[in-house]
């Protein structure tokens, strides 16, 4: 008896055998990803990541200056407020 392979499996071994024969290094690496340090793409790579690594620090600077300025704010005013009730309890008589 003659044993049949499934279509799936003779298709996945052809691709791979296909892609084995076909493709050489130079195919399949372009210049940035086969490791050539030269080139300009790595620089404006390199300057991107920067950037938004610079983006993103600001953004988060300012979610803290934002945060520190509403802790100063509530502290002035529960200051405030307290002042104003302390004269109040120094003005008002006890009456017994």
């Amino acid at each position: 008896m003659k044993k049949r392979i499934r279509p799936g499996i003779r298709r996945a071994f052809t691709t791979a055998a296909a892609v084995m024969i076909g493709g050489s290094s130079t195919v399949l690496a372009c210049p940035v990803c086969f490791g050539a340090a030269e080139t300009s793409m790595i620089d404006g790579a390199k300057l991107g990541v920067l950037v938004m690594l610079a983006i993103t620090l600001a953004v988060q600077g300012g979610f803290v200056g934002f945060f520190l300025y509403l802790r100063k704010r509530a502290k002035h005013v529960a200051d405030v407020e307290l002042d104003t009730e302390w004269s109040k309890l120094q003005r008002s008589p006890r009456t017994s």
